[in-house]
């Protein structure tokens, strides 16, 4: 695990017994959404990438819906 992860399970647990800091909590929050948007960065670069084949062997990528 990465020190963003190990820090966002750290307050967590921290929150559920001995509670946050205004400060621990505003961190807690900037933490989980920059993890969050590795995530969806992630995500998308897979599902650019990610190919569909066909049973009659035609190769098509993944387009979004709608386009």
């Amino acid at each position: 695990m990465s020190v963003r992860t190990d820090r966002i399970n750290e307050l967590y647990h921290k929150s559920k017994t001995v509670g946050l800091t205004e400060e621990e909590k505003a961190e807690q929050k900037k933490l989980r959404d920059e993890f969050r948007a590795i995530i969806r960065a992630n995500m998308s670069l897979d599902l650019n990438n990610t190919v569909i084949e066909r049973p009659d062997g035609q190769r098509e990528k993944l387009t979004k819906k709608g386009k």
